[in-house]
């Protein structure tokens, strides 16, 4: 991930880091891009010097925001997988992407001029899309969900379900529309293409 400063950082640094990288996100996703550096400082229990020291910038601290999402995102797969059955893990994960979506919308402005690159956009893509692929083969493995699934068709229907129900307000409606999905990776298709025997 690209930061002010790309040398090694010693252990209590890259704490400080990581705090600051958490509080951005939490902050961004509440008031966007424009919230307040010294809060985000103050929340990660550091002082502002130590913030504009790795994020000299504004958009430098969006952008590392940003790519430290994606990259938690894409690493829970396996966290996750180590530590549930894999539809439970699957459905943790597409919670995690809601909460990746909601940020990453409420940062979209200023994405828009940091991210301006299709291959850097794509690549983001495929990373998600490689998480979801080890989410789904470890289900189709124990025959859990069904084997039959494109994860890149996944990531889209989680993006539809981001568009209706995005918003923090609306989380028990984006919950019942994953749970929806959910059942829909869980069953087998028939030769008419419905829904045919469940593999749980």
């Amino acid at each position: 991930m690209p930061t002010a400063n790309s040398r090694p950082l010693r252990a209590d640094a890259q704490l400080n880091h990581d705090r600051v990288l958490e509080a951005a996100a939490h902050a961004f996703a509440r008031e966007g891009t424009q919230a307040s550096l010294k809060a985000i400082a103050k929340d990660a229990g550091v002082g502002i010097g130590t913030l504009y020291r790795r994020f000299p910038t504004r958009e430098t601290l969006v952008e590392a925001t940003y790519r430290n999402e994606v990259t938690k995102l894409c690493d829970s797969a396996l966290d996750l997988l180590s530590n549930a059955p894999a539809p439970q893990a699957l459905r943790t994960w597409m919670d995690h992407f809601i909460d990746f979506m909601a940020t990453k919308n409420a940062m979209a402005d200023a994405l828009r001029t940091l991210l301006v690159s299709e291959a850097d956009i794509m690549h983001t893509r495929a990373l998600l899309a490689d998480a979801l692929a080890t989410l789904l083969a470890a289900g189709a493995a124990d025959k859990t969900v069904r084997s039959d699934v494109d994860p890149s068709d996944v990531l889209m229907s989680l993006g539809g379900i981001t568009l209706i129900a995005g918003e923090l307000d609306q989380r028990d409606l984006a919950g019942r529309l994953l749970d929806l999905l959910m059942d829909g990776l869980r069953y087998l298709p028939t030769a008419n293409g419905r829904a045919g025997t469940d593999v749980c």
